[in-house]
């Protein structure tokens, strides 16, 4: 496994992150736990979840499986970078979802009982609240940080200005502030490179791309509904993408076949060759998906596979940070 440090932090984590959004819904506690501890026997030990998966309101269906999985011992948590989430809904009165600073301390209060630890790594906020001032949000991390419960914070789904505006009003109050964003990026959609990750970089914001393989397009859909063992190409992101680009991804499968390489193993050596990106965040449902993805380690881009992606899925505008990429 290789490593790096997180954003500007001095906080190391593995170059690929284990998402556990399936943990309950498609993937069974017993293998859940198998998947974790198979996780930290190949090095991965940068966990992300979110007080909302499991998608039963209020529960935090996820968090209680790692919380169980936490509580077998055996170092377990001491091993794991673990990231959670704050911002939506937990329950149906009207203080139960956003970023005030009730909601954020109550609701991280809640992550640790299920999570059965004491301290989260990284606490991220699911979503920017344009409602709640800056100043109220960082005034209650830093309240849980000042009490051991929270050590970093970070964002996810914010746009560009939203870090710059963070970052500002952290400094103005002597606060690490962001120290991670995590963003949907992929060969297919890039429009993060055009101000997220230049406001991330400017501000040493770790980027933590998550759909690094668009729902599973990127895995080589096309040959697995050939044939027959497609989980996931005929469904949600990929699913809708899948007719609109189904030449461009059948010549990049053309392309990974002439490399030798699978699929996915190249979407997310791609996204680890980009300037700034920390961790991919990597979604399996069984073990053996989860081995698999390792192999993206092993996987060097040249020049001209870079230029040949490029060319295949195209940058948004004329490529690169804005205003270049739509001006002059």
């Amino acid at each position: 496994m290789e490593f790096t440090t997180l954003g500007r932090t001095g906080l190391t984590v593995s170059r690929l992150c284990l998402g556990t959004m399936n943990f309950g819904p498609k993937t069974s506690e017993p293998d859940s736990h198998a998947m974790m501890d198979r996780a930290l026997e190949h090095g991965i030990n940068f966990f992300d979840t979110a007080d909302v998966y499991g998608w039963k309101l209020g529960e935090g269906v996820t968090e209680q499986i790692i919380g169980r999985w936490f509580a077998q011992g055996g170092g377990r948590r001491d091993k794991v970078v673990l990231a959670t989430k704050v911002y939506g809904k937990m329950g149906d009165w009207p203080n139960d979802q956003g970023l005030s600073a009730r909601h954020i301390v109550k609701a991280a209060d809640a992550s640790l009982r299920r999570l059965q630890t004491d301290y989260i790594d990284l606490y991220q906020m699911h979503h920017v609240d344009r409602k709640t001032p800056w100043d109220e949000i960082w005034q209650a991390m830093e309240t849980l940080v000042a009490a051991g419960k929270v050590l970093y914070v970070g964002s996810s789904n914010f746009a560009g200005w939203h870090i710059a505006a963070a970052q500002e009003a952290a400094k103005q109050r002597h606060f690490l502030g962001l120290v991670a964003e995590q963003c949907i990026y992929n060969l297919l959609t890039r429009h993060v490179e055009l101000e997220v990750l230049p406001a991330a970089q400017q501000y040493g914001v770790g980027v933590i791309p998550w759909s690094p393989l668009h729902g599973g397009l990127l895995s080589g859909a096309i040959r697995k509904l050939k044939d027959g063992t497609a989980a996931r190409a005929a469904e949600g992101r990929a699913g809708d993408a899948l007719a609109e680009h189904r030449a461009t991804i059948e010549a990049y499968e053309k392309l990974c076949e002439s490399l030798d390489a699978d699929p996915a193993d190249v979407a997310l050596a791609w996204l680890l060759s980009r300037p700034g990106v920390t961790a991919p965040i990597i979604g399996p449902r069984t073990v053996e998906q989860l081995d698999a993805t390792l192999g993206a380690l092993t996987v060097t881009l040249d020049t001209d596979t870079l230029t040949r992606l490029d060319e295949l899925f195209p940058p948004v505008g004329k490529g690169g940070p804005g205003p270049e990429a739509w001006a002059w």
